[in-house]
């Protein structure tokens, strides 16, 4: 993986982690609006610690990913996986 390819993976991994645990751990508010009944955003949406809980997620995951690639195991140019034919 290269320098543009890596930072690009892990904002990748990252916006699609934030979007799967932001959910988590939210409760809505208890007091429905009296006229549309509409409780709105959350109470405490606790932002900081989701997104300090995505980065280290998105980091261990990201690791993962490279390792993949470098790994022999992985590989479109040499094995199983590998285009035959010319």
């Amino acid at each position: 993986m290269g320098w543009v390819t890596g930072p690009v993976v892990y904002a990748l991994i990252w916006w699609t982690l934030l979007f799967a645990v932001l959910p988590i751990g939210i409760r809505p508010q208890t007091r429905a609006d009296p006229v549309s009944g509409w409780r709105g955003a959350p109470e405490r949406p606790k932002l900081v610690r989701t997104a300090l809980i995505v980065t280290l997620v998105s980091a261990v995951v990201w690791v993962g990913v490279w390792w993949v690639v470098q790994s022999p195991y992985l590989s479109f140019r040499h094995g199983w996986l590998a285009l035959h034919g010319n």
